[in-house]
């Protein structure tokens, strides 16, 4: 069972203030600080963003100042989570913490390099190589939470927070943690934002000066850079009743797959293997593609993951039409867990708005995203999530 959701990103702190955006379905992006030099002049400039707010409510300046930025979001998201849920957070507990990162602490980690480089190996700073590992958020997830249960961290890119909240209700239904702590968290820094753009991967300004992710549009040019942190808790039914709790969500199933014709640094073309992965979890769930009452997408704006997006639904719904579908990262960006609180929020029923940036359908995909007009609440949610590089998940929630 989903108990407890704590989010923050570009549209703000809470579970709340992503709702809003989703709703109103407009992205919340920002310029990035180009002082540095890293980008090309005609570079991507924004991207979705934290703003400047203070986690004085959910962290001490003691915790503080011993962590990376991504430390401090996933702290404050698990804190938000654990508050939703209605549990303290503040007693030892078989309590497991799994989270995903594409990047891990790149801040620290870019300080701690340019220590290396500048002033020699010797100078290299041991606090600031503590928090620049792809697990530190996870480690202090379990310290504040005083969570003594398997800790882990993913690093599976887009797939990731999937797979890490998979592999948490894994966790839980085998008896080897009361409750889990699951979830994602990236920063984007310029340097990371730059490197992004250099590659490709990013929306260019079109010919109105604008840049828009556009999931399944035919003019879409790459994906807007996004960050913050999700974090859920998941309990068992026999833990929530006991202690008289209620849920957000049900976890009915989740899997993955590999495509092993992918790059290192690309989607591939293995579209029936991914769609057969994604058949196998319906399956194994109870469900067949007829019984899925909403899509929530990965799609992102990428020119090839976004056709192998389409390539799959399409493969295994067959001659079924497809059920509505939602691409969340148009308003949230990619990286940053938003896929994983819109997943939530909509098993959830909440409601969602437009697709930002969807204007022209293209055929070579035949997918037309919701347009923003009133959906019954879903009984059955399929949620995606294909990675660049070949990584594949998927997961099958239900309303609470």
């Amino acid at each position: 069972m989903l108990t407890g959701l704590g989010t923050l990103g570009a549209s703000g702190v809470g579970a709340d203030r992503l709702a809003e955006a989703l709703a109103a379905g407009r992205p919340v992006s920002r310029e990035v600080d180009r002082s540095a030099g890293y980008h090309p002049p005609e570079g991507a400039r924004r991207a979705c963003l934290m703003p400047a707010v203070q986690l004085g409510s959910w962290l001490s300046a003691g915790e503080a100042r011993r962590m990376s930025p991504p430390s401090k979001l996933a702290v404050a998201a698990a804190r938000m989570a654990l508050r939703c849920a209605g549990l303290p957070g503040t007693q030892e507990e078989a309590t497991a913490v799994v989270v995903a990162t594409a990047f891990g602490p790149s801040t620290n980690t870019e300080v701690l390099l340019k220590q290396i480089l500048c002033e020699g190996p010797e100078s290299a700073s041991p606090s600031l190589f503590m928090e620049s590992v792809a697990n530190a958020p996870a480690a202090q997830i379990a310290i504040a939470a005083r969570a003594r249960g398997p800790s882990l961290t993913v690093c599976q890119r887009e797939a990731g927070p999937l797979l890490a909240l998979g592999r948490a209700a894994g966790e839980v239904a085998r008896g080897r943690a009361r409750r889990a702590l699951a979830g994602s968290v990236d920063e984007m820094t310029p340097l990371l934002h730059a490197l992004l753009d250099r590659f490709g991967a990013l929306a260019r300004p079109g010919a109105d000066g604008q840049e828009a992710a556009r999931p399944f549009d035919r003019r879409r040019n790459g994906f807007l850079a996004g960050e913050g942190a999700t974090m859920v808790v998941l309990e068992s039914e026999e833990a929530l009743r006991e202690r008289g709790g209620r849920a957000l969500a049900r976890v009915l199933g989740w899997g993955s797959a590999f495509d092993l014709t992918a790059p290192v640094t690309g989607w591939g073309r293995g579209a029936g293997t991914l769609a057969r992965g994604l058949l196998r979890t319906l399956r194994r769930a109870g469900f067949e593609p007829g019984d899925v009452d909403l899509v929530v997408s990965g799609a992102s704006g990428s020119r090839t993951g976004d056709l192998l997006e389409a390539q799959v639904l399409r493969e295994a719904w067959g001659k079924i039409p497809l059920p509505p579908i939602v691409a969340p990262k148009s308003v949230t960006g990619e990286y940053g867990g938003g896929l994983l609180g819109a997943a939530v929020l909509a098993a959830a029923g909440s409601a969602f708005g437009p697709t930002a940036g969807f204007e022209e359908t293209d055929p070579e995909l035949g997918i037309v995203p919701h347009d923003g007009s009133p959906l019954p609440p879903p009984e059955i949610v399929l949620v995606t999530s294909l990675a660049a590089g070949g990584a594949a998940a998927w997961l099958v929630l239900g309303r609470a």
